[in-house]
């Protein structure tokens, strides 16, 4: 994050801007609609730029800018097609630590205007950092779509009535639960068709008739194999709601960033020899969470009922009678796959698939192997990669082709995605060659060949 975003209180404050032309007219209508003072110094001024100064109770001067202008000010903007005066500008507000923004020249900026979506009191603000505005603008537009303008009318009945919820909810996690259902509910309906009346009646019933008792719930989310554009939205309402977050290794950090930013969060990863929260443990945790009361994410890379250990974690939830939800994620095998531009089936290839366990124990993998070798289906082993080797031999050993294709893929769905192409029985010497790092994916079968044609996602 290459800017900390800032909401600045300009309330008659005297703001300048150095230029008279249509860009700086934009700048004076948002500084107007936030109630400065606008001042305004150019040879030149626009006539509606002279009347949004005249209305702010601010000045403007027909003349060049000097560095005497900034006196007293709080705020400059330099909307100048001269790059020699924008720099002179940036330059005398550094020596005196003001805030500058140089319109199209990120470079001379210490602060950046954003695009906005107004519903005031609700503000949006979206920055690419001076980088891609065209791309901020096409997101405030999307996001213009998704806000009613009545949201503005939502936060002011939110306003009116915050004093009272503050003095009957005395805990603030209280105060939320009854803030986030009046915003997800009848209430906020009633403001969106414009029945204000009504939607202010139906607040004050509920704050009458407050419950303090709270019960906890836990969400079995699935995060996918990496890449947050694959969650749901389901996993992203979820997400939003809990006051608790317990992650594991396999959860990305982007994802882990669209948890909500006051949650709570502990780490219960576990890796091969190393679990740094026992099940047990993990199982008991989310039950005494949910005991206190709490809105508990329970959240886990690829699809919490795939070799996820979910079964057992809503087992005591169960016994205990405490609500549960669960969101299947996308697996890995349909990730990775998916983006190494492998097909699981394929009606020449392959007819069925197998999702096994590689996980040593005892430093072997014991299967049935003759199910294993049979023609026309996939395998996708799940952490595989300490036991490639036994994997491959065995196969080979039981009867399956040396050259049918094989594919480990490395880190799938991430930026950072590997796909290590071989056949089955020069797949292992090949990995020995190579630093190859989990989380990977282990895939058999003949679809592997046609990765080639089909990856979009090469590397």
């Amino acid at each position: 994050m290459d800017y900390f975003p800032l909401f600045f209180d300009l309330k008659q404050k005297p703001c300048l801007i150095v230029g008279g032309g249509t860009i700086a007219t934009r700048k004076a209508r948002l500084l107007v609609k936030a109630h400065a003072k606008v001042f305004v110094v150019a040879p030149e001024i626009e006539q509606e730029l002279q009347a949004l100064v005249t209305k702010s109770g601010g000045n403007f001067l027909f003349e060049e800018y000097r560095e005497e202008h900034l006196q007293q000010k709080v705020l400059v903007i330099s909307a100048t097609d001269k790059r020699a005066l924008n720099e002179q500008v940036a330059g005398d507000c550094g020596k005196r630590n003001l805030p500058v923004n140089v319109v199209d020249s990120p470079d001379l900026c210490t602060v950046i205007t954003p695009a906005i979506v107004d519903r005031d009191p609700l503000i949006v603000a979206i920055s690419s950092g001076g980088e891609a505005p065209v791309l901020a603008r096409h997101v405030r537009t999307k996001l213009e779509s998704s806000f009613p303008g009545t949201y503005g009318e939502l936060a002011k009945l939110a306003s009116e009535f915050r004093e009272q919820v503050k003095n009957a909810f005395a805990d603030g996690e209280m105060r939320r639960r009854f803030w986030e259902s009046v915003i997800n509910g009848e209430i906020a309906e009633k403001v969106f068709s414009r029945n204000l009346p009504q939607a202010r009646t139906l607040l004050q019933k509920k704050l009458d008739e407050k419950n303090t008792k709270t019960e906890g719930e836990v969400y079995l989310v699935g995060a996918g194999p990496g890449d947050p554009d694959l969650l749901t939205f389901k996993a992203l309402r979820l997400m939003q709601q809990a006051e608790v977050v317990l992650y594991d290794r396999l959860v990305s950090e982007p994802i882990l960033e669209m948890v909500r930013r006051d949650a709570d969060r502990i780490y219960v990863g576990k890796k091969r020899s190393d679990h740094a929260v026992p099940q047990t443990q993990i199982n008991q945790l989310l039950l005494e969470l949910a005991q206190q009361g709490k809105r508990v994410l329970r959240l886990k890379g690829g699809d919490p009922f795939i070799f996820g250990r979910g079964g057992e974690e809503i087992d005591l939830l169960a016994a205990n009678n405490i609500p549960f939800q669960v969101v299947p994620g996308i697996t890995a095998a349909s990730g990775c796959a998916a983006y190494a531009g492998i097909p699981l089936t394929h009606r020449d290839y392959s007819h069925s698939v197998r999702f096994i366990t590689g996980h040593l124990k005892e430093g072997k993998v014991n299967f049935n192997w003759q199910e294993f070798v049979e023609d026309k289906q996939t395998l996708v082993f799940y952490m595989g990669l300490m036991g490639l080797e036994q994997i491959c031999q065995k196969l080979v050993e039981y009867g399956k082709p040396g050259d049918t294709g094989a594919a480990l893929i490395e880190r799938g769905t991430l930026p950072e995605q590997v796909v290590h192409r071989a056949e089955l029985q020069s797949l292992p010497q090949l990995i020995a060659s190579r630093e190859v790092h989990a989380p990977t994916l282990l895939i058999i079968g003949d679809v592997v060949k046609l990765s080639e044609k089909l990856n979009w996602f090469k590397k």
